[in-house]
Parts: C-alpha cells; structure tokens; sequence
C-alpha cells in the first residue's frame, strides 16, 4: 500500500480531504473483469467523473481563499470514516454479540434488526449481514465501483473504492488479507461477497476470546470498520479504529 489517500485524492478526487493511509499496490495481473451473475445499475469510470473534478476544484478554491481549513476538513472527513459512522456498525455488532435472540434476528433480517437500533435509510435500504466463524471467514467487495453500507460504515475508504482492491479480493482474497495483516489458515474456508446497488453487506466478526465480562458498550469499542468489511479481526484491544 503506496500511495496515500491525498495521492489519491489528487488523481480520483472521489473522497476529499481524506486522512493519510495507503492504498493496495497493482499487479502485473490485475483483471477487474469478472461474472458474478449481477449488474449493477452504474458503471465504473477509469477517471474522475465531471462531478468530483468540480468537488476538487471547489475544494481547492476555497482552502486557497481561506475560507475552508484543510486540516479541518481532513479530521471532519475521518472522523465520519473512522469513528461516527462505524460506530453505528459496532452498535449492531455488539448488541448481536451480547443478545443471542438480537444476533438471530439479524442473520434472519438484517434490515428489520438493524432498525431496531434507529439505523438505516439511503445506500442501507437492503442489507445482508454474514457471520464469521472458526471454519469460514467472510470478506466484503464491491468489483465495480463502491457499494457500500453507509448508515452502519459511514463512508467508504479510499481502498474500498480502488481498482487493485476490488479485483484482487476476488482473483486472491488471501494474498489482499495478507497485505491487511490477516493470515488465515489454509482449513479456513473465504468466502467474498460482491455488494451491488441493490444488495449490501455487514460482516459479523467473531467475538474474541477473553470479553464475556464485558457489556455492550465495552464491547462496541472493540469493533472496527475493517472488522465488519472483513479484512480484519476484532482483537480484545481493539479499540474501535479503523
């Protein structure tokens, strides 16, 4: 992961004022061609669309009048990215990890359950939640653009929405893991699930070991954004980043 997200920002302009952190590095082999059996109802540009070249110029016209801080647009922009928006997700996590009936009401109904909790409404009207366990592992894509569960995640990562990282986790979902820090043994069993327009995912981490005696706030501190996309896992220390 090389480039940074103002990197990025520069050349895709699609997330501004991103915080600092890398992106997945290309391969020789990359081949975002794929049948998954679903279209999705807009297509995926190979260079900024007309609308976030505006968003950029916008954005540099008024840090350069003075009138917007960069700094600050950088910590409003990650802390919709890291904390308020997955804090919503963690809420749901936590409460499927502490009430065993709540859990099965989300694998059941992820739209109703997620309710529950006051959550939901644009690019979160169909949901699917899948569960991690010790044989099978579930990770999270979007191969054509940036599909993405915004009231549980908030906005989608700059690596979300990048060409290596959306056709690499289907051609070596191992290999991408890997580059996040997550080694999986070979008896376990991953599964990537392609989110589309119509249909969005939640990855329900495993609870780890060693937090029975802690309650449900305790709990959805531990869980992170990249628990529930799926390239990582919820450590006791966790701490709620990304």
């Amino acid at each position: 992961m090389q480039s940074s997200r103002r990197d990025f920002l520069a050349a895709a302009a699609s997330a501004a004022g991103a915080a600092a952190a890398g992106d997945l590095p290309a391969r020789a082999d990359d081949d975002p061609a794929h049948s998954h059996g679903h279209t999705h109802d807009h297509a995926h540009q190979a260079v900024p669309s007309d609308m976030a070249l505006r968003v950029k110029s916008l954005e540099s016209l008024l840090v350069e009048k003075g009138v917007v801080d960069r700094a600050a647009l950088d910590a409003l922009v990650d802390a919709y990215e890291h904390k308020i928006g997955p804090r919503n997700g963690a809420q749901v996590v936590a409460r499927a990890w502490a009430d065993p009936a709540y859990k099965q009401r989300l694998l059941a109904d992820a739209d109703k359950a997620i309710a529950e909790l006051g959550f939901g409404g644009q690019q979160g009207e169909h949901m699917l939640v899948v569960e991690n366990t010790p044989s099978v592992h579930n990770m999270v894509v979007c191969t054509l653009c940036s599909c993405y569960p915004w009231p549980v995640l908030g906005l989608p990562p700059v690596w979300y929405k990048s060409a290596p990282y959306r056709s690499r986790s289907v051609i070596d979902p191992r290999g991408v893991l890997r580059e996040f820090g997550l080694e999986l043994s070979d008896d376990v069993e991953v599964r990537v699930w392609d989110s589309t327009a119509e249909l969005r995912y939640l990855v329900l981490p495993e609870r780890p070991a060693g937090t029975e005696g802690l309650s449900e706030a305790e709990l959805t501190a531990l869980v992170t954004r990249d628990a529930m996309i799926g390239v990582a896992k919820v450590s006791p220390r966790s701490g709620g980043a990304a």
